[in-house]
């Protein structure tokens, strides 16, 4: 039976109703993302509002190979991961750690590079650098640090079913811990109920009310498409692809592991964001159960906002849905 979809004057919207605009929390502020702009909305110090826009440019059009399943979520983590830091570095330039930080002169290093390669790819190098960073110690917290830790077992037993198990429980044990670990960092407190203005606001548009500061605060900040549960999704997938590897082929040899580890990750961020797609767009009982974990972590991740927070996400979301209506459906 079809839906009925209740007008929204903010665009397409209703019961059942999905939407592929997203965003990410920043430093008192907000990044969402529609089907062909970028809006980062920022509260500044003196209470008023810092926004950025811009137009989206995917590089899927140009080689639509990239677009293809298992392809896409490898170059979609890639390129939100690379606009989540430059929207993150845009953000923090307004709250500088310490008194006169802002008024500081760059370093030597900083002056050459900025001379040689100009502005925008000085930027552009240094963004690139923090999502290599970002990156590179995720792989090296969830997946060599378990890898390392695991070789314990060895001492005990040489099976590899214990090996590979005790693994998997690392891996669970460090992320959920590593989530709650920044969940009691206080300047990640108002982050995290920035995370939850954006999933709030994105479920009040969803839901087709109009989006005012009441009509958000209602709903609720747990959101089955969020960046926590991808990650969660992500840990699952490696999971079960290693237990499965290492059932074929057993390695003990830690760095072996680890490399075998890294191989899989490409295909496993593609099928971790294949399952969330899915997953967001069907409503049932099944999918509630494989949500439920990702859900749960967001108790970590997302916290009540006040309304200032909510009115950064309803801007923000406003900037970025398109002026057709539906154009924006997940």
């Amino acid at each position: 039976m079809e839906e009925k979809q209740a007008q929204n004057p903010n665009g397409c919207g209703g019961k059942g109703f999905k939407t592929m605009c997203g965003g990410q929390a920043l430093i008192e502020g907000i990044m969402m993302r529609g089907p062909k702009k970028q809006a980062v909305v920022v509260r500044r110090p003196d209470g008023e509002l810092e926004i950025q826009e811009k137009e989206l440019r995917f590089i899927k059009d140009r080689f639509p190979v990239l677009g293809w399943p298992l392809i896409r979520g490898v170059v979609n983590f890639g390129g939100s991961m690379y606009s989540g830091v430059t929207a993150l570095m845009y953000s923090a330039e307004f709250y500088p750690e310490e008194e006169g930080e802002a008024g500081e002169e760059p370093s030597r290093l900083e002056a050459w590079l900025n001379e040689r390669l100009g502005s925008e790819k000085f930027t552009a190098l240094i963004t690139t650098l923090a999502v290599l960073l970002g990156v590179g110690m995720s792989i090296g917290l969830f997946f060599l640090l378990p890898t390392l830790l695991g070789t314990a077992i060895t001492w005990v037993t040489d099976s590899m079913l214990a090996r590979n198990l005790a693994e998997s429980l690392l891996k669970i044990v460090i992320f959920v811990g590593y989530l709650a670990l920044c969940s009691r960092m206080k300047e990640m407190r108002r982050v995290f109920s920035y995370h939850g203005a954006e999933h709030k606001t994105i479920f009040c548009y969803e839901a087709g009310l109009p989006l005012t500061v009441e009509n958000v605060r209602r709903q609720p900040r747990h959101h089955p498409r969020c960046g926590t549960s991808f990650l969660f999704v992500v840990i699952f997938v490696s999971i079960l692809a290693s237990t499965v590897v290492f059932a074929i082929w057993p390695v003990h040899n830690p760095l072996l592991r680890f490399l075998a580890h890294l191989a899989m990750l490409p295909l496993i961020v593609g099928v971790s964001y294949e399952f969330n797609r899915w997953v967001g767009r069907h409503d049932g009982p099944v999918t509630r159960v494989l949500i439920a974990p990702g859900l749960w972590l967001q108790n970590f991740t997302t916290f009540e906002p006040d309304d200032s927070m909510i009115e950064v996400g309803i801007r923000a979301l406003e900037l970025v849905l398109p002026a057709e209506k539906g154009a924006d459906a997940w």
